[in-house]
């Protein structure tokens, strides 16, 4: 009998207090724009575009970029306008703030905003006139931000792309994406857009920022069965997306913070366990200071991309576990912003997914509080309370969705109980020891000769059962260990 993930699904958002489906009030009647006397610029000649993964409907950003004499890139980020069609206070944004996420299990999303605005009126689809917040920012030559500012304005997205296409084609390895080069100037406006986002790589290298490869897989469907487990990795396309929004969400957040006006920040902290990536780095023949260090665990990342690429990602996802998940928290008017120890910036928020996440339209009722010259339209006690209520469902999503891959992968290799896998370890606690194999990459957890395993040793697993209602993957650890310790790597 098929297994049937889609229900499997709904149950994991139910155990862990999501709502799995959406009450029919709220998608009954979409309420229009408000009637806003506010000033906003039409931006909707300039050559706007998106990228993302070809399979998103809700598409939350657009971006052009312009050349400055001087050799200096103006670049706008568009995101779209959510809170123009989702009134504080309103059932839909009642329902937004229970969620706070939507939830991408690769079996079926869950979507924080009914799908007839997050995928249609609110969503920045091609050749739609959209209500946005800009953040426009100039960029130097070296790629320092010289000046940010942010404003409203209606902008049309003129090519819905893909990382699929366009990254191949940026890095040289592929054609010229179908939508490129139907618009005309499209390819130039993206040759441009590149060279900003290399100047953003190259500026957040210097500061110290770490730029990791991890390996997340999506279960490939067919005829109701999984297939396999895809991993999407990262490109010139998605690079770049990536660094424009970390450039709009830290301008926006220096906006913010200048105003005087409380705001909601993210953050990592400084790693507990960085004596482990000490161990780790000495294990392949290269060194960190006692102390954390962005800049040298940085440095240390691009070493080792380039000594052993095959192997980075693995490397990735094992200083990703240590460094542990970011967090939401109140910063009140007045107050400095927190570092964000991954990105090595100084004040760092969410802002650039409004469709997808309820604290970047928080953050985007803030930002246009501000423009508008009108009071904040949340208290500290509200944003703190928000900011832990985003924490804690930020919490739950990513269980369901690692549970969901699990139950994907749970039902993939149940016919392959006993072969033996290479593998390394992801995580490990008093709770357990657990593993990511390499193909396909599947997580489970060690029960049988677990002891002395730690995050970011190799070894050679051996499933022994799987339970795909559960989302378990057992395996056996069959000696042919290669342990990471601090004097080198011995077998």
């Amino acid at each position: 009998m098929t297994f049937n993930l889609h229900a499997r699904a709904e149950r994991a958002m139910r155990d862990v207090g999501f709502a799995a489906r959406m009450p029919q009030d709220l998608t009954a009647h979409i309420p229009p724009p408000h009637n806003e006397q506010a000033a906003i610029q039409d931006l909707r000649q300039l050559l706007w575009s998106s990228i993302d993964n070809s399979d998103s409907r809700d598409l939350d950003q657009v971006e052009y970029a312009e050349l400055l004499p001087g050799g200096g890139i103006r670049l706008l980020v568009g995101i779209a306008d959510v809170d123009s069609r989702v009134g504080k206070g309103s059932p839909i944004d009642q329902f937004a703030a229970a969620q706070t996420t939507t939830v991408y299990t690769g079996i079926e999303t869950f979507s924080m905003l009914p799908e007839a605005l997050s995928t249609d009126a609110t969503s920045l689809n091609e050749n739609e006139d959209r209500l946005t917040v800009v953040t426009e920012i100039v960029l130097c030559p070296r790629g320092s931000v010289q000046s940010a500012r942010a404003y409203r304005a209606w902008t049309r997205n003129h090519a819905r792309l893909s990382y699929e296409d366009v990254g191949p084609w940026l890095d040289g390895k592929g054609p010229k994406p179908e939508g490129v080069a139907e618009v005309s100037g499209l390819a130039e406006q993206l040759r441009l857009q590149d060279r900003a986002a290399e100047r953003l790589i190259q500026e957040r290298a210097r500061a110290g920022a770490l730029d990791f490869e991890t390996i997340e897989a999506t279960p490939v469907y067919s005829d109701g069965a999984v297939k396999d487990l895809r991993v999407q990795s990262k490109n010139r396309a998605r690079y770049l997306i990536e660094n424009f929004m970390i450039a709009a969400n830290t301008s926006l957040s220096g906006i913010l913070s200048k105003s005087g006006r409380s705001s909601i920040q993210r953050l990592v902290r400084r790693p507990e366990r960085w004596s482990r990536m000490v161990t780790i780095a000495r294990a392949v023949g290269d060194n960190l200071p006692d102390e954390p260090d962005s800049h040298a665990l940085a440095e240390f990342l691009s070493r080792r991309r380039l000594a052993d690429p095959e192997r980075y990602a693995d490397l990735s996802l094992s200083i990703v576990k240590l460094l542990g998940p970011g967090e939401y928290a109140l910063v009140p008017g007045g107050k400095p912003a927190p570092e964000h120890f991954g990105l090595a910036v100084t004040g760092y928020t969410h802002s650039t997914a409004p469709n997808r996440r309820y604290v970047d339209l928080v953050t985007q009722r803030l930002f246009k509080a501000l423009a508008g010259g009108v009071p904040c339209p949340y208290t500290d006690e509200e944003l703190e309370a928000i900011a832990e209520r985003c924490n804690e469902r930020a919490n739950a999503a990513r269980k369901v969705e690692r549970l969901m891959r699990k139950v994907a992968a749970a039902v993939l290799l149940a016919p392959r109980v006993g072969q033996i896998f290479d593998a390394v370890v992801t995580g490990a606690s008093p709770k357990g020891i657990y593993v990511r194999t390499f193909d396909p990459p599947a997580e489970g957890r060690v029960l049988r000769h677990e002891a002395g395993l730690d995050v970011g040793d190799h070894l050679k697993a051996r499933l022994i059962h799987t339970d795909p209602e559960h989302g378990f993957i057992d395996f056996a650890n069959e000696g042919e260990v290669s342990f990471v310790r601090g004097g080198g790597v011995r077998q």
